[in-house]
């Protein structure tokens, strides 16, 4: 079982930055990828980056070059650093991860840009 925590959204003005963190539960949480998802209204749900056990990381084209993601192990915990953030990634973010066949999704936290 693996319970995933997201925190560290909010509004913030187009341009600026905010730091997601998604806290997990269970021991083999070094062993997952863990991913970011978004979703805005009226849209399906979309991969915004993903990182590995070993830290290899992957970014979608709509946000490469101003995310920057990273995982502590020892605090069990993932951040998804954003900068230059735009209006248009207005959406709720989602940490999600797997065992198996089984999808492990957080509850999500909400980030609105302002222009």
């Amino acid at each position: 079982q693996v319970q995933l925590v997201e925190s560290g959204g909010g509004l913030v003005q187009a341009g600026g930055s905010l730091r997601l963190s998604c806290a997990a539960s269970g021991s083999s949480f070094s062993l997952n990828t863990i991913n970011w998802f978004r979703q805005a209204p009226g849209k399906q749900r979309e991969l915004v980056a993903g990182i590995t056990n070993g830290g290899r990381a992957n970014f979608a084209d709509s946000v490469k070059g101003r995310c920057i993601i990273s995982r502590d192990n020892a605090k069990n915990t993932v951040y998804l650093q954003m900068n230059n953030l735009k209006p248009e990634d207005t959406a709720v973010y989602y940490c999600h991860t797997f065992l198996g066949s089984t999808n492990y999704w957080g509850q999500g936290t909400q980030v609105t840009v302002s222009s």
